[in-house]
């Protein structure tokens, strides 16, 4: 199924970069969709410029934008370098909004994703319960191996990300992938990972884990499976004041969806 844009509002759905092959050889095709559903499994978006607020393809530490056209899908389509490489592929989404018409919706993402005094902060700061609206945007990355894969993933600004300290195409991978979870260009100790692990008959299990004090995670990972980790930031949105002084066209709420994609070889 492919798609221009969501078809609806989408709580608590995970938006994640989705190659057609994780490991290619040198010279050949990188595909990647933008997918957008549930438990791993989503429907294909097309590349919207007005949709996108950056779109990069980064080899040994050099990042090259995306030359992607309205409508294309894949909406990523490169040939892959001549030499072997880690590729990372990160895209970070303009913000949209979405309207929370029931309480009961919103407490049960703030209760999944870890977030337990949102509640209390939101009555707390006046604002309605019945109809009000978030801020959202994604921050998504991939980890394509051309040849052996080899190279390291890095740090590359976005606002929220995740880090790979492990690399799982690497000789000797020993199948404990080590991630740093970053927040404003600063690690994000105690929050919580959720890991989607799509195994090679396609059947999709959930797990939680938990940055340490150092903003890291080591989560086990198995060959022949395919992973997405998850993260979500829940702010304020700055400047939004409280009781009276609240605009109901405005949101109250942002959150910032951290997402990792790769694989593990056989």
């Amino acid at each position: 199924m492919f798609c221009a844009l969501p078809l609806g509002p989408v709580l608590g759905h995970e938006y994640w970069l989705s190659p057609q092959s994780y490991q290619v050889e040198s010279g050949e095709n990188i595909a990647v969709n933008f997918r957008n559903g549930e438990e791993f499994v989503g429907s294909v978006y097309s590349y919207l410029p007005n949709r996108v607020s950056r779109f990069e393809v980064i080899v040994d530490g050099v990042a090259n934008p995306v030359e992607a056209r309205a409508g294309d899908t894949p909406a990523l389509a490169v040939s892959a370098p001549a030499e072997d490489a880690l590729l990372v592929a990160i895209m970070e989404a303009s913000p949209l909004t979405v309207t929370y018409k029931d309480w009961d919706k919103f407490l049960s993402f703030t209760n999944h994703k870890d977030f337990p005094q949102a509640e209390a902060d939101h009555i707390a700061n006046g604002w309605p319960q019945d109809r009000f609206k978030e801020r959202y945007t994604r921050h998504a990355k991939t980890l394509i191996a051309v040849g052996s894969g080899e190279g390291q993933d890095a740090p590359t600004g976005m606002a929220t990300e995740f880090v790979a300290l492990t690399n799982p195409y690497a000789e000797g991978f020993d199948g404990q992938m080590k991630v740093a979870l970053r927040y404003q260009d600063a690690p994000r100790p105690d929050a919580q990972i959720e890991v989607f692990d799509r195994g090679p008959e396609g059947d999709v299990t959930i797990t939680m884990h938990r940055t340490d004090t150092a903003g890291e995670a080591v989560i086990p990972v198995s060959k022949g499976h395919e992973y997405l980790f998850d993260a979500v930031v829940l702010r304020p949105v700055e400047g939004v004041g409280t009781g009276k002084d609240v605009d109901a066209n405005q949101p109250v709420w942002e959150t910032l969806w951290a997402a990792l994609t790769f694989s593990v070889p056989q």
